[in-house]
């Protein structure tokens, strides 16, 4: 693993460098690209071309950092902290005066970081991630994702790899803020293979010779090199060309021929001996080789350019050329069979000794010795756990025998922690089973285990049983005088939200409290735990403003001490991030999710599935990408087939419904509450809390579509029972939406004295809680009452003498947007269903004559979305072509 000081800053280059003009060009005449992918095999330069791209920018005035990836950055804390570490040193490049403007705080996690402090940095700065190849896991290629999505106009990101990046490159590419450099690009022309060897290599080479070695090669960079280094050993040239390839077997066999072959025994057992280490410092190698004198030969080889490279920041720490190590873990392997295992170990070993256990068990499972890893892992499973170091622990189980931890009850428990919190019950309960039956000597191992079953079952939403069986555990554990503070901890915090799903508030607030006196001694995700689960309690009962701020302490709380809490992440995330949508920051909210809505996949949370996804879809529809909207909604359904979850797949459908509403397709509305009408899970939700269908339901679904529809009498007295029902079950926060409903539902049926009665008071209550989209979400008919009610000339209006309510007033105004011809009564007649915002626009635009494209490039939205407007207006207009809804259109009185 590498250290900090190595991974942020750049392998030190040769002498012999040649510059990359062309590929500079290249990169400058693409300004607008905000990824540079520099893409191609081993060998090619790439991180030669960066460092010169790096070196060129900074030249510029732009502020860079530099981060290289390695297989421990899988880990999503791990990366997150260096990405953190990095991301600093743009920040403390800015000037002093502007960094007097925008003080930098500590930051809660590198996302933040980079959304908050590189937003507002004035400078071009650019991003430099090398060996890109070694990331695979979802979570972190999202990180990425979504900073390239957040990344302001005078940013830019560099990625160097051997593999195209699974980043979903297609939009960016689209846009033209993508710019590829291949292989194509990489390999050196003839005059700068000229250059390469002529100039910098100083070979008199001739012409001919020149170019059949350019040929021969192909301008593999890496394999030029290797000749380059064997021709300096000959007095005649022609020979040697004639016969090299430049192909992989041809490099292969000069390396094992005209370099190890040509080394000292000595020097050449060091080489084979210490090539299983990605970075070599002098007790590493002398504890691989048992020599006392690393440090020499590590001179000595970095003084012969001998494909050893020194780390820029790290005193005597260097690394092997990468094909170059290839070569000799393949040598290693061929002469030596066994060794490598056995120089993993004592890498393991000489790690351990310096208390750096990670590594250590690391090397101790590279070299396949099962009793070493799970030893060493026994020592520090549980410390890892309580730091939160779940991917870490998750990947070390998986790659350990079954047979191997079996007789280790501390570390199946710890095994069971991990994969309850990284891949969600399933598996977590079938290892519990297994350890039910094993026999289970220490307290802590005793307490995890009576602890976890009914967390699992509230992770798999069957409350009754978990309420039951946890509320036994809790007894059972409260005359055990010592064992394992996290388990207990984690025990009760899950039934205190256990009794929050159940109703049963003042229970669940009593473990709250009692949660909180552990916390001390249980870390920092329990603490995170008790103020979420407090929210969202708060949230029911309608305290919206106090609950976004329960969610803001524990996503703080989940930071605390490093970015490891992966899961805290999760829980915290979601709920933060869905209490800045509903105060209408969609940017922040959207910038989270696309961060914690993996994660939260990950561990399972229903809940946070449900809403993450549901939020993104609407931030997306409110910002006009109908596709995208529909996309993510698709995504959340075939979750819930996938892992057989019918909550995700009635809430997919029942968002659906939702927006088709607000697009006039009734119909198609109507089909989707169908298909969400799973009898038997509404059922049982009915009495639950749950935090996803605390406001979106299928009744409420129901009443929304009814009163579109035009059947408003007939819902008013069903939303007074809905209401009633609400009030009395302490579920305030589904009182109001359902209450907005209701005053919707007066206007539409000609009662607008009511309906501004009903409308004022519903204003008064999410005004003092800071609710936005509670009523942003009921789209154009709230619009249009919202508009009614400003408009009504009647005295003692509640915002009159009130600013901070006529300032709440304004903001929803504006979230409405400008009432359109479709909102007054006269076209309203003329027109069943109304023009959407969006869908306004585009007609407008499309009167001017403008394309589909030239329609997307002005909303920011592609061309598929402009059809899918386009598809609404006509159906809504009963127009057939464009021509004709633009006729329609301006005979209504809807555009000029």
């Amino acid at each position: 693993m590498a250290t900090a000081q190595a991974k942020l800053n750049p392998p030190s280059v040769s002498s012999s460098q040649v510059e990359r003009t062309a590929i500079h060009a290249r990169i400058g005449g693409v300004p607008a690209a905000r990824l540079v992918l520099v893409r191609a095999p081993a060998g090619f330069g790439k991180t030669t071309a960066m460092i010169q791209m790096r070196q060129r920018m900074e030249g510029q005035g732009a502020a860079t950092a530099w981060l290289t990836l390695d297989q421990a950055d899988n880990d999503a804390s791990r990366f997150l902290s260096c990405l953190d570490t990095a991301v600093s040193h743009i920040v403390a490049s800015e000037p002093p005066d502007a960094a007097a403007v925008r003080p930098i705080a500590t930051p809660r996690d590198v996302v933040l970081r980079l959304a908050d402090a590189l937003a507002g940095f004035q400078s071009p700065f650019v991003l430099f991630f090398d060996d890109f190849e070694h990331v695979q896991d979802p979570v972190v290629l999202g990180l990425v994702r979504e900073i390239l999505v957040q990344l302001p106009r005078n940013g830019q990101i560099v990625i160097g790899s051997r593999t195209l990046p699974a980043l979903g490159l297609g939009q960016l590419r689209g846009r033209g803020q993508m710019l590829d450099i291949d292989a194509s690009h990489l390999r050196f022309s003839l005059p700068e293979a000229g250059e390469f060897l002529q100039q910098r290599r100083q070979l008199l080479l001739q012409p001919e010779q020149l170019s059949a070695l350019h040929q021969k090669t192909e301008g593999w960079v890496a394999a030029l090199w290797l000749a380059s280094v064997a021709l300096e050993r000959r007095s005649s040239y022609g020979e040697f060309i004639g016969h090299f390839s430049g192909s992989n077997q041809a490099v292969t066999q000069y390396l094992a021929d005209d370099v190890l072959a040509q080394q000292p025994p000595a020097l050449r057992e060091f080489l084979l001996r210490t090539s299983i280490l990605r970075y070599l410092d002098a007790p590493l190698c002398d504890a691989l080789t048992g020599r006392s004198d690393s440090a020499a030969l590590l001179r000595q080889l970095d003084g012969a350019n001998l494909f050893l490279t020194p780390m820029d920041g790290e005193q005597a720490t260097y690394r092997y050329h990468g094909l170059f190590a290839d070569f000799l873990q393949g040598q290693l392997a061929s002469e030596h069979p066994g060794l490598a295992g056995r120089l993993h170990l004592a890498a393991s070993r000489c790690f351990a000794s310096q208390g750096r256990p990670v590594p250590a068990i690391d090397h101790a499972i590279a070299a396949s010795d099962t009793a070493e890893a799970v030893r060493l892992l026994a020592c520090h499973a549980q410390e890892l756990l309580a730091q939160g170091r779940i991917r870490l622990l998750t990947r070390w189980f998986d790659a350990l025998p079954e047979a191997a931890l079996h007789p280790h009850p501390d570390l199946q428990a710890v095994r069971a922690w991990a994969l309850c919190m990284m891949r969600g019950p399933g598996e977590a309960l079938a290892l519990l089973e297994r350890c039910e039956r094993g026999q289970a000597d220490s307290p802590a191992t005793g307490v995890s285990i009576v602890a976890l079953r009914p967390v699992l079952l509230a992770m798999m939403d069957d409350y009754e049983q978990a309420s039951a069986i946890g509320g036994a555990a809790l007894a059972s554990l409260a005359a055990v005088p010592a064992g394992d503070s996290f388990a207990h901890t984690v025990l009760t915090n899950a039934m205190a939200d256990v009794y929050s799903v159940l109703g049963q508030y003042q229970q669940a607030r009593k473990l709250l409290g009692a949660a909180r006196q552990r916390q001390g001694a249980s870390g920092a995700f329990n603490a995170m735990y008790s103020e979420a689960v407090e929210g969202i309690i708060d949230l029911h009962e309608g305290r919206i403003r106090q609950a976004g701020a329960r969610f803001r302490m524990a996503l703080r709380a989940s930071h605390e001490g490093s970015y490891s809490q992966a899961h805290g992440n999760a829980w915290a995330g979601v709920l933060h991030a869905n209490a800045l949508y509903e105060a209408d920051d969609c940017a922040q909210a959207e910038h989270l999710l696309n961060i914690y809505l993996p994660l939260a996949i990950s561990a399972g949370i229903q809940d946070h599935m449900i809403s993450a996804h549901v939020t993104l879809s609407r931030i997306a529809f409110q910002r006009g990408d109908v596709d995208l909207a529909f996309q993510t909604l698709t995504e959340l359904e075939y979750l819930g087939h996938r892992r057989n979850l019918p909550r995700l797949i009635a809430g997919a459908r029942l968002e659906r419904a939702r927006v088709y509403v607000l697009q006039g397709h009734l119909d198609a509305a109507r089909t989707e509450l169908e298909r969400a009408d799973d009898r038997e899970l509404w059922l049982r939700l009915k009495g639950l809390r749950l935090l996803a269908h605390d406001v979106e339901y299928l009744e409420l679904g129901r009443l929304r579509c009814q009163i579109a529809a035009g059947r408003h009498a007939a819902a008013l007295p069903l939303l007074d029972g809905e209401i009633a029902a609400a009030r009395g079950a302490s579920r305030h926060r589904r009182a109001l939406a359902l209450c907005l409903l209701r005053a919707v539902a007066l206007y539409r049926n000609g009662d607008h004295r009511a309906a501004h009665a009903a409308l004022g008071t519903l204003l008064r209550a999410t005004c003092n809680e800071g609710a936005v989209h509670i009523i942003l979400d009921e789209g154009p008919q709230a619009g249009a009452l919202l508009r009614s009610y400003m408009a009504a000339p009647f005295q003692g209006r509640p915002d009159q003498g009130d600013p901070l309510l006529a300032e709440y007033l304004q903001r929803l105004l504006q979230g409405f947007g400008p009432a359109t011809e479709a909102d007054t009564a006269a076209p309203a007649a003329a027109l069943a269903e109304a023009l959407t915002r969006q869908e306004l626009r585009v007609l407008t635009l499309l009167a001017e004559g403008y394309s589909n494209i030239a329609i997307g490039e002005k909303m920011f939205v592609s061309a598929n979305t402009v059809r899918t407007h386009l598809r609404g207006v006509n159906a809504k207009l009963g127009a057939g072509s464009r021509t004709q809804a633009v006729a329609v259109a301006r005979r209504l009185g809807l555009i000029g």
